[in-house]
C-alpha cells in the first residue's frame, strides 16, 4: 500500500532552502505579504491607494519583498541557466497565466497583458529579475552593481514617461511601446532591491555586523521616516531619491527588526502564524484577488469621513485579514491535489 504524499512548500530551485527554513525571514515574508493584501484592499475595495498609512507602506512593502527573493535566489545562480529558468518558469509563470485566465477569460485575457498583468506582474517581473541576475553574474564582480543601477535608474525614468509615450505612440512605434509593457520594462525599477537582498546574501556576516551596531537600526529609521514625511513633488531627482533611499532604509529597518525581535515575536505567539503566512506567500498572492470585497467601494467615502489614518488602518486591517483567513483555507484545500498543487503553486510532493 502506498504511503500518503505529503506536500512541503517549493519556493525556490534548492530544497535545502525549505528544509532549513530561517523562522525571522519566513515572519517577514508573512508581514510583508499581509501588507501587500491589506494594499489591495484599499486599492480595489476602497478605490483609495492611499488609505490607512498606505502611502508609508508603500515605501518599504515592494523593495522588502524583491529583497528577500534576491536574497533566496543567491545560492542557486551559480547553477546551469537552463535548469534554473527551466524550473522558475513552471513556478513563476504557468501560475500566473492560469490565474490571469481564472481572473480574466478571454478576450479579456489579452487586455490584461500589458505592464501590471491584470495584477498578476508581480510573480511575471520576478522571473525577469532571475534571468536579469543570472545574467549579470556571469559578468566581472565590478561591473554587476553598476549594471545593476543603471538597469534601476533607466526603468524608473522609463516608469515616469511611459504612459505620455504610449498614447502619443502611432504606427510600428505603438508595437514597440506595447512589447516594453508586456515585459513590465517600467518595473524593473526594483531590480535594485533584489540586486541588494543577494548582496546581502553574499556578504552576510559583514551585513550582519554592520546592523548590529546600537546606531545602525536609529540611523535607518530616521531616515526613512524622514523620506516617508515629504510629500510628492513632480520633479525626476527628487523622486527617484525618495524611491530608491526610502526603499532601502525601509527594508533594512524592517529586516534588523525581525532579526532581532525573534525571541519577542515568539513570546506573544505571532512568529508561526506570521510564518506560516510567510510560507504560503505564492498561494495568497494568486489567490487573493478572487476574495477582495470589492463590493465595499460605495461605503469608502463613510470611512474615509472619520478623517483619521489609525481607523482606516483598523478597519482595512480586519478586511485584509479575513481575505487572508479565506485564502488560506482555499489554498489548502487546492493542495489536497497533487494535480493542481503542482501546477498551481510549484508544489513538490514527496512519497
Amino acid at each position: 500500500m502506498k504511503q500518503p504524499r505529503v506536500p512541503t512548500f517549493f519556493f525556490t530551485f534548492a530544497d535545502e532552502m525549505a528544509k532549513q527554513r530561517i523562522a525571522y525571514i519566513d515572519a517577514m515574508r508573512g508581514f510583508t505579504m499581509i501588507l501587500v493584501v491589506f494594499a489591495h484592499v484599499c486599492y480595489f475595495c476602497m478605490d483609495a491607494p492611499l488609505m490607512g498609512y498606505n502611502r508609508i507602506f508603500y515605501l518599504f512593502r515592494l523593495p522588502c519583498f524583491f529583497m528577500i527573493s534576491g536574497w533566496l535566489f543567491e545560492p542557486i545562480a551559480s547553477r546551469p541557466f537552463k535548469e534554473v529558468i527551466r524550473h522558475k518558469a513552471m513556478v513563476q509563470l504557468l501560475p500566473t497565466f492560469i490565474f490571469l485566465l481564472l481572473l480574466a477569460p478571454p478576450p479579456e485575457f489579452f487586455h490584461q497583458l500589458g505592464t501590471l498583468k491584470g495584477g498578476y506582474w508581480f510573480t511575471f517581473v520576478l522571473f525577469e529579475f532571475f534571468v536579469l541576475y543570472l545574467l549579470i553574474v556571469r559578468l566581472g564582480k565590478a561591473w554587476r552593481p553598476w549594471v545593476a543601477l543603471g538597469i534601476a535608474l533607466t526603468a524608473f525614468c522609463c516608469a515616469r514617461y511611459y504612459n505620455e509615450i504610449h498614447l502619443s505612440a502611432v504606427g510600428a512605434q505603438k508595437y514597440v511601446v506595447d512589447a516594453f509593457g508586456f515585459l513590465s520594462i517600467t518595473l524593473w525599477r526594483f531590480f535594485l532591491f533584489f540586486y541588494i537582498g543577494a548582496w546581502m546574501r553574499r556578504h552576510f556576516e559583514a551585513f550582519i555586523r554592520w546592523t548590529n551596531h546600537t546606531w545602525a537600526l536609529p540611523a535607518m529609521a530616521v531616515i526613512f521616516f524622514l523620506i516617508a514625511s515629504t510629500s510628492h513633488k513632480d520633479i525626476l531627482w527628487y523622486e527617484m531619491l525618495r524611491f530608491f533611499l526610502g526603499g532601502i532604509t525601509g527594508m533594512w529597518m524592517i529586516f534588523t527588526c525581525f532579526r532581532l525581535s525573534e525571541s519577542w515575536l515568539n513570546k506573544i505567539h505571532l512568529s508561526k502564524p506570521l510564518q506560516y503566512v510567510g510560507t504560503r506567500t505564492l498561494d495568497i498572492y494568486l489567490l487573493h484577488y478572487f476574495f477582495l470585497p470589492r463590493f465595499l467601494i460605495p461605503y469608502a467615502d463613510q470611512l474615509r469621513a472619520y478623517d483619521s489614518q489609525f481607523i482606516e488602518f483598523l478597519v482595512i486591517l480586519v478586511i485584509a485579514l479575513v481575505v487572508l483567513a479565506i485564502t488560506l483555507l482555499a489554498s489548502y484545500l487546492i493542495r489536497l491535489s497533487p494535480f493542481l498543487g503542482h501546477y498551481l503553486f510549484g508544489v513538490k510532493y514527496e512519497k
